[in-house]
């Protein structure tokens, strides 16, 4: 089958950091199932996995986790789909990839796919969907209250994939007010467009600009980049005893000045549940059942911000240049393999 890999991490700019390849098609056994890609998404953490981790030497990696395609096999313990099923999701880091034509993965963190949606816009949806949604309801707890505070979250980096479902499933799913940051005028529009109430700049100090608003302090901060950055911001305008959660990877995060407050720290990492094999691994299918719902439904709407055509190796390379770049706005998918 085709697929595309890397035996080396080098800058996106060296034709050898991502490879068109050939590579035995795979066979599904016990709870798997054998889907035929027919979208892919790309997310920042292909990239960091790209640039940073070795396959071992002579062996290929296949990076690659948004996806959305048909089920062609099912293992032998599979329950919750058949041949034929039209599926998204978003894999599991220890396995191979989705940059190929058939891929491998657990049924128990997989959807159906929105039927309302065609390939790339549900390919754009399931890693951003779960990440966002185990933040705001499994970490953050978000519908809670916090002592002496309106109801307001502030998302830092609002443009960006997880942030783009986050602002929505907020929107629709609890009555929060949602502060989003985004320092461009296309990126205030985007981020205004899916729902954010208020939208500051996070080019600027951000204690003061949330100072200004209406709402009071926030009881929850959830902060997807450039969190080293922003963290004393972050300290200085969430409310005592708030919830301040990331998903970025700072270089260091000293959280000893959340003490004074009361702060609380939560991570989030989609992959966590896949893996460990977590008691509550299907929980990701049944979250992602949900979401497919709420899109057919028309409460959400996919993300999809740019589609680069089909999967090759130039094309991926294309879409990592772009992440690496910082200015992508919402997803960007690549979708089918060349005839």
């Amino acid at each position: 089958m085709r697929a595309i890999g890397y035996q080396t991490p080098l800058p996106i700019e060296n034709p050898a950091s991502l490879q068109d390849i050939d590579l035995p098609k795979p066979v599904p056994t016990g709870r798997d199932i054998l889907v035929e890609i027919r979208a892919v998404s790309v997310n920042p953490v292909d990239t960091k996995v790209r640039s940073s981790a070795a396959p071992e030497v002579g062996q290929w990696r296949v990076l690659g986790w948004d996806a959305a395609g048909i089920v062609v096999g099912t293992g032998p313990d599979v329950t919750n789909f058949s041949v034929g099923d039209e599926v998204f999701y978003a894999g599991a880091i220890n396995r191979p990839g989705t940059n190929a034509e058939f891929h491998l993965v657990d049924e128990r963190i997989v959807g159906r796919k929105p039927r309302s949606l065609n390939w790339a816009e549900a390919a754009a949806l399931p890693l951003t969907a779960i990440t966002a949604w185990e933040m705001l309801f499994d970490r953050l707890d978000i519908g809670r209250p916090v002592p002496g505070t309106t109801s307001s979250v502030l998302i830092i980096g609002g443009a960006g994939g997880v942030s783009s479902m986050a602002i929505q499933l907020l929107k629709v799913l609890t009555d929060i007010t949602v502060i989003a940051t985004a320092s461009r005028p296309e990126t205030q529009d985007w981020v205004a467009s899916l729902g954010a109430d208020y939208v500051i700049d996070h080019s600027k100090p951000l204690a003061a600009q949330v100072a200004a608003l209406p709402t009071g302090a926030p009881g929850f901060v959830f902060s997807t980049t450039q969190t080293d950055q922003h963290l004393s911001e972050i300290i200085e305008l969430l409310a005592p005893q708030g919830h301040f959660g990331l998903i970025d990877d700072p270089a260091d995060l000293n959280a000893v000045p959340l003490k004074k407050k009361s702060l609380s720290l939560h991570w989030e990492l989609m992959f966590t549940r896949s893996l460990f094999g977590t008691a509550d691994i299907s929980a990701q299918g049944k979250l992602l059942n949900d979401v497919s719902r709420l899109v057919d439904e028309g409460r959400l709407r996919t993300t999809l911000g740019k589609n680069l055509g089909a999967i090759t190796a130039a094309n991926l390379r294309k879409a990592h240049a772009l992440i690496e770049s910082g200015q992508a706005k919402g997803k960007i998918v690549l979708e089918g393999f060349p005839a």
